[in-house]
């Protein structure tokens, strides 16, 4: 396949406390007439005056994607990852390197971008269309389809001002979606929107790339998503790619950043001042051995050493297990100790639970600690461990034991299968 988009030594330059803004002819000339005064006296620190309040948001970036790629771009608040669909949505040029995109542009980088506050949604959809240089019978060959997936027909001729944010998400998106550009550029816009929409949106991007070959750039802080959507992953950090290549990896090295405990064992780092803290937790074996790679379908002990300073009720400690990002199990003390919601008395106590970790696939793992008291948060605490499950018996060939299986979890189930009018069973 060919590189439908091509972006070398890509940067963007900012200066901290300068509004970004349009001139007119006589704004220039009058600032330009004005400079030799404000230079005056001052030229031996105006360099170094400026050096400091620069601030890049991109720098060097450079990577290509083939054309019917989806390519996921993560990183945490501030990398850059905004800065760059812009750059490559012609909002705002690049300072310096240079971005090449072979076909039209549809951009989702914001709640609305591209609609007219005045407009109806039906004249929003006409305008977008003319603005990707579409015919107005193509936009109108597509246009029930786009109303119908965005759930609006009630409201398509009231002026998108009038629109809920919800509303002008599902709009925008099915503009932007159906309306047949090469290449679409995605924010972290769709987190507005319910989760019925996001998986919705999410299966009209895999059909559109696997159906349709179109490419997709797709900025976003779910990881599961990232991972089920994305061929390829670009890493960001302080605007400069950390890691790009199979989305598995980078994925695996920005959540492995991300991680405060670097080993099994967690400690506490200074004393809280709350009622109830964990002061040590990590995971072990059947033998009791401190573990931080398990093996698939092996058992797993979460341990806990945690202190009472004040008698409290209906005390509630909390393990969530995550993958991904993704939270997919809630764990409590309180499941078969009903007398630990009526009073936990003052004093040090040891915990200890067996990890239902039979049903995770192999993977990267988080557990987080996090202790109530009715609606109350007992602990300002941030602890947590990582863990990795494997799979090494090699003999393991079944479908069930492959990393590529589809879902978070696994769990092998025993089916009955007779084929009607036949006594022989599989």
């Amino acid at each position: 396949m060919d590189n439908i988009i091509e972006v070398s030594d890509l940067s963007k330059k900012y200066r901290l406390g300068q509004e970004q803004r349009y001139y007119t002819l006589r704004d220039s000339i009058a600032s330009l007439s004005s400079l030799p005064k404000q230079l005056w006296g001052v030229w031996g620190n105006f360099s170094e005056i400026l050096e400091k309040n620069e601030f890049w948001a991109l720098k060097d970036v450079s990577f290509s994607v083939k054309r019917g790629e989806v390519v996921g771009v993560i990183g945490k608040n501030g990398a850059g990852k905004s800065t760059l669909l812009k750059i490559l949505s012609r909002i705002t040029p690049p300072t310096y390197g240079q971005a090449r995109l072979r076909g039209r542009v549809a951009s989702l980088l914001e709640v609305g971008t591209g609609f007219n506050q005045e407009l109806t949604g039906r004249e929003n959809i006409f305008l977008n269309g003319a603005i990707l240089g579409m015919s107005r019978q193509e936009v109108r060959r597509k246009f029930d389809e786009i109303v119908a997936f965005a759930e609006v027909e009630r409201f398509i001729d009231t002026p998108v001002k009038r629109y809920s944010s919800g509303m002008y998400l599902r709009l925008a998106f099915a503009v932007a979606a159906h309306l047949e550009p090469e290449i679409l550029l995605v924010d972290e816009v769709l987190s507005v929107g319910d989760a019925q929409f996001q998986e919705k949106s999410l299966g009209k991007m895999r059909e559109i790339t696997q159906q349709e070959g179109r490419t997709i750039i797709f900025v976003s802080h779910n990881m599961g998503a990232i991972n089920a959507l994305c061929n390829r992953c670009l890493l960001l950090e302080q605007g400069q790619t950390v890691a790009f290549g199979e989305t598995a990896e980078v994925v695996t090295k920005y959540l492995s950043s991300k991680r405060k405990s670097v080993n099994n064992i967690w400690k506490i780092p200074k004393k809280p001042s709350v009622p109830f803290y964990v002061s040590k937790m990590w995971l072990t074996d059947e033998n009791g051995k401190a573990i931080s790679q398990i093996e698939m379908g092996e058992n797993v002990n979460l341990n806990l050493e945690a202190k009472i300073t004040q008698e409290i009720r209906d005390g509630v400690l909390a393990a969530l297990v995550a993958t991904e990002g993704s939270p997919l199990l809630y764990i409590y003390d309180t499941d078969n100790s009903p007398e630990l919601r009526r009073k936990r008395r003052v004093g040090k106590y040891f915990e200890q639970v067996l990890l239902p970790t039979s049903i995770f696939k192999e993977g990267d793992y988080t557990i987080s600690i996090m202790i109530g008291h009715g609606q109350d948060n007992l602990t300002d605490q941030n602890c947590e461990i990582s863990f990795k499950i494997v799979n090494t018996k090699r003999d393991l060939t079944h479908l069930s034991f492959r990393k590529n299986r589809l879902g978070f979890l696994y769990q092998e189930t025993h089916w009955e299968v007779r084929q009607l009018g036949r006594q022989k069973e599989y």
